[in-house]
């Protein structure tokens, strides 16, 4: 069959490096929280002919590109029914996949953002994600407090799972190649089932302090209207790019007792 034409719509950059791809199915831990593995956007099956390799998972691929997924179903026949021709982030995971799975993928740029968004929701069944993203958002997801790259997903993410950057990937290897530089990261779920305090509101938090990152949160909270008895917290004084997940957790929980005195 004819080799899918990549998309630039679509985001697609094709990984044609097989030592690469090897290292990035390899980087998932393979550990007994979970049997099923989700692969986003495999264009023409790097990364699947790895994953087929390891028998102790059930794969399950996911493409937008109907191309791609019929020159999957060519290539990997046995694969057949869990080929899906989709949009990965409208479909239900947990209600067709299960609680309990891992997530792997090149992730095209334009939509990695908003994966990891997904990844969040659905945070009690995701064990693991090992992904290939745009490196910039790599090093902003896997930033720690204080750094200027450190933001809303970094805060986000950080606060379920723990986040190792892996390696960076040269343009060099993709067809086309894209015009800025590759990383793969690793996200495990940690321990944390609640930030005890309320994760509606904290994401809210988060969200709005970044929104003017260069303002103290004093000012920059200013439109979630905050209660006169947290004025005096020190971490106002701060800007949200200072506070670790422990001190938003902290500021969510002053912000909600005083909205209730």
């Amino acid at each position: 069959m004819a080799k899918v034409k990549p998309k630039k719509h679509l985001g697609q950059h094709f990984l044609k490096d097989t030592n690469i791809a090897q290292k990035i199915v390899n980087a998932l831990s393979r550990h007994n929280a979970y049997n099923k593995v989700i692969e986003v956007g495999p264009g023409m099956g790097v990364l699947t002919q790895f994953l087929l390799d390891k028998p102790e998972w059930e794969l399950i691929v996911v493409d937008l590109d109907k191309e791609s997924t019929e020159y999957l179903i060519a290539e990997f026949p046995k694969l057949n029914k869990n080929i899906l021709t989709g949009d990965f982030l409208k479909i239900n995971w947990q209600e067709n996949v299960g609680e309990h799975f891992a997530i792997i993928g090149n992730f095209p740029y334009n939509i990695s953002s908003q994966i990891f968004f997904k990844v969040l929701e659905m945070r009690s069944s995701v064990e693991e994600v090992v992904c290939m993203i745009q490196k910039e958002v790599a090093q902003r997801i896997a930033s720690p407090p204080g750094n200027k790259t450190y933001g809303i997903l970094s805060v986000l993410l950080q606060a379920y799972y723990s986040i190792e950057y892996l390696f960076t990937v040269k343009p060099g290897v993709f067809n086309p190649p894209p015009k800025v530089d590759s990383a793969v990261i690793r996200l495990k779920r940690n321990e944390i089932v609640s930030l005890n305090c309320d994760e509606a509101l904290f994401f809210k938090i988060v969200k709005q302090g970044f929104q003017n990152r260069r303002k103290t949160l004093r000012n920059a909270l200013k439109p979630i209207n905050l209660p006169t008895v947290v004025n005096e917290n020190p971490l106002l004084d701060l800007r949200a790019e200072q506070l670790a997940v422990t001190d938003f957790v902290e500021l969510t929980n002053k912000i909600e007792e005083g909205w209730k005195t």
